[in-house]
């Protein structure tokens, strides 16, 4: 188990404007491995450690047909110890198996199963078909032996099907790792259908011929709404791409406290802040203080033992001439969580919450 507590700081949430999924750095090929659909429609995306710090990161590589991406993330700290790629331990039937990951975008997750098929043809490829517990937000994880070495890639599992994971191959992964050294620091394409590489733009295959997505080459159009969020979080200096954290969500630390902006009941923009845990002494302080506190657009509140700093607007309010001044509320209440839970902490007596980052001094 010890080397699987090495491992995990080497996996990482992987987190775009449309999803999110997990990743892993291979140091012997110096670049973050997951899967294509995890980064389908981006070019630029962000890379999460357990320490909840962000690194931006570009797509390099990506090959839709066999549904991997390479990622290269200039600032990322090199972790001292990865998953070992290069190695000759061949996958059998009833092998013990790992899954790294995080699934539902939760917290770093470890499940446990065995091989039911070392070889499960679909579509004309080869997969490693599992039991191990594989969930949304699994995809492009790692699934190794207790020995750290790598045997394949979370790629699917059955929505109707218990107990049935799959994963690409270490063969197929190693196939792709060959072309590293031809990459550059822009996305190269990997033809679906003749493996060719593509580096520009285009429509079919300079190779086979084949029909290609040229907006393969591009990243997705975001909707009017999430810009227009994503101005309210540039105006903190903050690059909108590393608060992505799925389809019209953002997460994100201006210092300690976590900030989060979403979609509300399909009518509403909801900004909230979990500040502080309760303290077990000073409730009646802590509660007269919010009670009678002007925080002005911004309310402070308590649920489930947490005090939290919230903002609601309705969606058309940022299509209004009050634009601006939304847009200002929403980058007010960042700096306002950041202020306010040291002032929990140093009057009150109050702890910082599981989500809050915290700082070296």
């Amino acid at each position: 188990m010890n080397t699987i507590q090495n491992l995990e700081n080497s996996v990482y949430k992987i987190n775009t404007a449309f999803g999110s999924g997990t990743g892993f750095y291979s140091s012997q090929d110096k670049v973050i491995i997951t899967n294509f659909h995890v980064i389908s429609g981006s070019l630029s995306i962000s890379v999460e450690d357990g320490a909840k710090n962000r690194y931006l990161a570009k797509v390099i590589y990506a090959n839709p047909g066999k549904d991997l991406a390479f990622l290269k993330a200039e600032s990322l700290p090199i972790p001292i110890q990865t998953v070992n790629t290069n190695h000759d331990t061949t996958v059998s039937t009833r092998d013990k198996l790992l899954v790294l990951g995080f699934p539902y975008g939760m917290p770093f997750t470890v499940t446990e199963g065995t091989v039911s098929n070392p070889q499960q043809i679909i579509g004309g490829s080869d997969f490693i078909q599992t039991d191990a517990a594989i969930n949304p937000g699994n995809s492009g994880g790692p699934v190794i032996n207790e020995k750290g070495e790598l045997l394949g890639i979370v790629t699917a599992k059955f929505s109707d099907a218990d107990n049935m994971g799959f994963a690409i191959p270490i063969e197929t992964i190693r196939e792709e790792l060959e072309i590293i050294d031809q990459l550059s620091e822009d996305l190269t394409l990997g033809c679906p259908s003749c493996n060719s590489l593509i580096q520009e733009k285009t429509a079919y295959c300079p190779n086979c011929g084949n029909d290609i997505e040229e907006s393969l080459f591009e990243e997705s159009p975001l909707s009017d709404f999430s810009v227009k969020v994503e101005k309210a979080i540039q105006n903190l200096d903050i690059d909108p791409v590393l608060a992505r954290t799925g389809s019209e969500y953002w997460k994100f630390h201006l210092g300690s406290a976590e900030i989060r902006m979403f979609v509300y009941d399909n009518n509403y923009l909801f900004a909230t802040s979990p500040l502080n845990e309760l303290p077990r002494q000073n409730l009646a302080e802590i509660y007269e203080y919010i009670m009678r506190t002007d925080t002005g657009e911004h309310r402070l509140s308590i649920s489930d033992n947490q005090i939290y700093l919230s903002y609601r607007v309705h969606i058309s309010d940022l299509y209004s001439k009050e634009n601006e001044q939304v847009l200002n509320n929403l980058a007010q209440l960042a700096e306002k969580a950041d202020q306010l839970d040291n002032m929990f902490i140093c009057d009150f007596g109050a702890k910082m919450t599981k989500f809050s980052k915290q700082h070296e001094a």
